[in-house]
């Protein structure tokens, strides 16, 4: 498995609110979150080959 790059994002505060209150529903920590809707994005725009 690659090795995770930190960096900085800025976000406006009520995206990042959002984001926070989806993570709580979901269990997640707030960049689990963030890590999952990129994720899911690129697959769905096809620039990421999903793991199957």
């Amino acid at each position: 498995m690659a090795q995770k790059k930190p960096f900085v994002l800025r976000l406006d505060p009520e995206i990042l609110k959002a984001v926070e209150k989806w993570a709580g529903d979901e269990f997640r920590s707030t960049n689990g979150q963030l890590e999952w809707i990129i994720s899911k994005a690129l697959k769905d725009a096809n620039r990421l080959k999903s793991k199957s």
